[in-house]
């Protein structure tokens, strides 16, 4: 699954930890599914557009 974070609109880079994280909101019921599952697949995966798609993010 990191291969899929590494290009997925939801993951952060944080200075003060100096590591990325995944900025989706989960209740605790879905993050825990999505750490169970056998095959590593998130079906929240969003792939990272391009630099407009950042901006957009930003604001």
């Amino acid at each position: 699954m990191d291969a899929l974070c590494e290009n997925c609109w939801y993951n952060e880079y944080d200075e003060e930890t100096d590591g990325n994280f995944c900025s989706l909101t989960l209740d605790e019921d879905e993050y825990v599914r999505l750490m169970q599952d056998k095959n590593k697949t998130c079906r929240y995966f969003r792939p990272a557009g391009d630099e407009y798609d950042i901006v957009k993010k930003q604001n």
